[in-house]
């Protein structure tokens, strides 16, 4: 089988609502999440994985604030490379233990990825991605005079600069491995965020990508089939936890735009995914799927899910 499909997976995959995110709690939630993929790599698509760093790279940035006294500090965009070879190890190795388990004979490959984007992005005075862990009120942050934001009802999180991803460094080697049938493991974080000055040289940006506009133009850059996002809910809502609450089953590209217009997906929550799908389905993408893990076969199948396409 031919077909390419990118599959994004949330920051919070890995750690689940209530834990302290250790490493082996996520080694545990990997392999939980990795077995639900069985059918995709069964079927021989061509896969590449991203994934997102919310929690990871907030708990970086927590130990080195907190060590100061002891240690160096660490910028955002080292903060991302960092989360991304944690992540990245984690996912890679919980698959290929998974494909060895299934008998199957694939290489999987985790490339540290920059994402190109604008030395200026208006976003780098205006923070809006979250981080770290869910507070249940904001002390901690007006105390420290962090900017923060209440997080579709599950409380209230730190939000770091997100520019705009433009283009990817290394999308010539993703798109050759890919197309190789290598599993490869890209854009972790939604990518280090980067620019490329007047001279050709490459320079960091304080801030932290989002992992779902990244992830439309990686699918963009290998010419991906289909872009599938992966969440903590089963199908997009319109009018989510409200009484009117209606799930999404299959919805046109010209509905999405209706309804993100609309506000019914947040900024910090839905918003960034449905925004990936619409410039997805715009620059060529034929399918996305937004669900949860544990649906993946189902949705794969028509079953579940959300299906957004461009009829």
């Amino acid at each position: 089988m031919n077909k390419k499909i990118v599959i994004a997976f949330g920051g919070n995959a890995l750690i689940k609502e209530g834990q302290k995110g250790t490493i082996s709690e996520q080694y545990a939630n990997a392999y939980e999440a990795i077995k639900y993929m069985d059918v995709l790599i069964k079927k021989g698509y061509k896969i590449a994985i991203t994934h997102g760093n919310g929690p990871q790279v907030g708990a970086i940035i927590i130990r080195a604030e907190s060590s100061l006294d002891k240690t160096y500090d660490i910028p955002l965009s080292v903060a991302v490379a960092q989360s991304q070879g944690e992540i990245g190890l984690i996912i890679a190795q919980t698959l290929k233990n998974e494909l060895i388990l299934n008998g199957i004979k694939r290489e999987v490959a985790m490339i540290l990825t920059h994402v190109i984007c604008h030395k200026d992005d208006p976003s780098l005075k205006n923070p809006t991605k979250p981080i770290g862990p869910f507070y249940k009120t904001p002390y901690i942050f007006r105390k420290r005079g962090i900017s923060f934001i209440k997080d579709s009802g599950r409380g209230y999180r730190r939000v770091v600069p997100s520019p705009t991803p433009l283009d990817i460094l290394e999308k010539k080697t993703i798109k050759a491995l890919v197309d190789k049938g290598v599993i490869v493991i890209a854009v972790g974080g939604g990518g280090i965020p980067v620019y490329i000055t007047k001279k050709g040289k490459i320079e960091n940006i304080d801030g932290v990508v989002d992992k779902d506009l990244a992830s439309f133009v990686l699918a963009k850059c290998i010419k991906a089939d289909q872009l599938i996002n992966l969440t903590y809910v089963e199908k997009v809502a319109l009018n989510f936890n409200k009484p009117n609450q209606k799930w999404l089953n299959h919805i046109s590209l010209e509905e999405a735009k209706k309804y993100l217009e609309e506000g019914h997906f947040p900024p910090g929550s839905m918003g960034p995914k449905i925004k990936s799908a619409i410039q997805f389905l715009e620059n060529g993408g034929k399918k996305v799927i937004i669900t949860s893990i544990d649906k993946l076969p189902d949705a794969i199948e028509g079953k579940t899910g959300t299906h957004i396409s461009r009829g």
